[in-house]
């Protein structure tokens, strides 16, 4: 710990850099946490001089992360998650009305957060605690009251309703299109730099699946960047690192803010969608209902229609 605050000073910084991460914009990030800009962009200049890395690509009236930054700004976000969590469970004097949800890193940044505040205006008195894992957990085993799942709805020993549909394109940031152009058909996107999901525990579609929809004769070279999360593999897109596939329930928001842009008209289905679950064995607590009827109502993403 003690080099530890030699290379990170002050909690500010990671609060700056975090908040500047997810919004990708040192302005939003000083109206979040109540500061100045130039505060923001102090703290994190800071932090990338102690660390001697680059965490931002700087431009005009926009910022995006280095592949570095994404590899730091995922950490910084699961610990601070982790404290954060910790830190009301050990204030909050009411236990039961938390209402823990098991889900992946990416449903966490890209679903839920942008859709926090709307719960908590309704439902001020249910604190929403999420456990995001690298795996699926078996929500009855784990005794935890919901979790996310990819799959067919059919899981021994619990209840399930499909939230999202598994509809996927490609997508790449204004920056990748205006550095290397719009490819205009799947051979051509073959011949880009793709980012590769390879997760060590979940079975998940990848580049070989989409182009094989496309009837396209495609190997996978080992070119492009691997990541085993899926919340890297957005960053980097955000980032201009290469063309990443979108599930459209996590990236639609991203679209619809001009963040990312999708590269194919046509969608392609994996096979798998995406659920709320829960143990069949015991009843869900009021609060806990109120977070899988809520989850439940926003199944439907945001259409494609008004891009």
């Amino acid at each position: 710990m003690r080099k530890l605050k030699t290379l990170i000073q002050s909690p500010t910084a990671l609060f700056s850099f975090e908040a500047a991460g997810r919004h990708l914009s040192f302005a939003r990030a000083a109206e979040e946490l109540n500061v100045s800009q130039a505060a923001v962009s102090y703290a994190i200049k800071q932090l990338e001089t102690a660390l001697n890395t680059q965490l931002f690509y700087r431009g005009h009236r926009s910022v995006q992360l280095t592949e570095a930054g994404v590899r730091f700004h995922n950490d910084v976000t699961m610990g601070l998650g982790h404290i954060h969590r910790s830190a009301q469970e050990l204030s909050r004097s009411e236990p039961d009305s938390h209402v823990t949800l098991s889900c992946s890193t990416a449903f966490a940044n890209y679903w839920l957060v942008p859709r926090l505040a709307s719960f908590s205006q309704h439902h001020p008195e249910v604190d929403i605690r999420l456990q995001t894992t690298d795996k699926d957990v078996d929500p009855a085993a784990e005794e935890i009251p919901l979790g996310i799942r990819r799959g067919n709805g059919s899981w021994p020993g619990h209840e399930a309703i499909q939230i999202a549909k598994e509809v996927v394109y490609p997508v790449a940031s204004p920056k990748y299109l205006a550095d290397f152009g719009m490819p205009k058909t799947p051979l051509e996107l073959s011949q880009r730099r793709l980012l590769h999901l390879e997760e060590p525990y979940r079975d998940r579609p990848n580049w070989n699946t989409w182009f094989r929809a496309k009837e396209l004769d495609w190997q996978d070279n080992g070119d492009g960047l691997r990541l085993n999360d899926y919340a890297l593999v957005i960053q980097a897109a955000l980032a201009g690192g290469g063309i990443a596939l979108g599930w459209w329930h996590l990236v639609d928001h991203l679209v619809h803010h001009g963040l990312l842009e999708l590269l194919d008209d046509e969608p392609v289905h994996f096979g798998g969608d995406f659920w709320v679950l829960w143990p069949s064995h015991k009843p869900l607590s009021p609060q806990a209902q109120k977070v899988r009827d809520w989850l439940i109502s926003h199944q439907e993403p945001l259409d494609r229609a008004q891009y």
